[in-house]
């Protein structure tokens, strides 16, 4: 329609997200949004939605990007367990490191500012996190690792993934970053298989 400014949706998705990621969603506000978007508050409630609804969007949005990467990095389980484990920190490292994408990760710091959530999206938040450890025991479990150990190191990995996001937005170098997973496949390469 001429003289109608059109705006491709993934990409003010995209743009939301990164706002959310780098600010925190109580630190957002519906102008920030507007602005990172190029939407004025009128369309972006009307393309988007309410600031709860796009933030549920925007997370849903960033656990299904990564959430594939980790799928990929763990698909190889069955066969090379400690390898697959590696190849999903790997995704975390990688994600740290690129200079295009702020600090830490948008699950982590949704988690962390449950207590200002409204109910819905703390328990949305709660969700997205426990699919990476669910995520990681069943590749745990395809790598032949105990019901016990696949359940006890799905949460260590889970928690040590976590961990690197807020390590690295507290000034972790690379090198401290890789020390840590270091340690965590170490150890799982010690597990006894079933």
């Amino acid at each position: 329609m001429a003289g109608r400014k059109q705006f491709d949706m993934d990409t003010a998705l995209d743009a939301a997200m990164i706002q959310f990621w780098r600010d925190g969603y109580a630190d957002t506000s519906v102008d920030d949004l507007s602005r990172a978007t190029g939407l004025n508050r009128s369309s972006l409630y009307s393309s988007l939605g309410a600031k709860d609804t796009l933030f549920l969007r925007c997370l849903d949005r960033y656990a299904a990007r990564y959430g594939e990467k980790y799928d990929a990095a763990l698909s190889g389980a069955a066969s090379e367990p400690v390898a697959a484990v590696r190849a999903f920190f790997d995704v975390t490292l990688q994600r740290i490191a690129d200079p295009e994408l702020p600090d830490g990760c948008l699950i982590a710091q949704s988690v962390m500012a449950i207590p200002a959530l409204s109910p819905s999206v703390a328990e949305h938040a709660r969700q997205a996190l426990g699919l990476q450890r669910l995520r990681l025991r069943a590749a745990l479990k395809a790598g032949r690792l105990t019901d016990r150990d696949a359940d006890a190191f799905a949460v260590h990995a889970a928690a040590v993934n976590q961990s690197l996001a807020v390590m690295s937005r507290a000034g972790a170098s690379p090198a401290q970053l890789l020390a840590i997973v270091g340690v965590t496949v170490d150890a799982l390469a010690q597990a006894p298989r079933a």
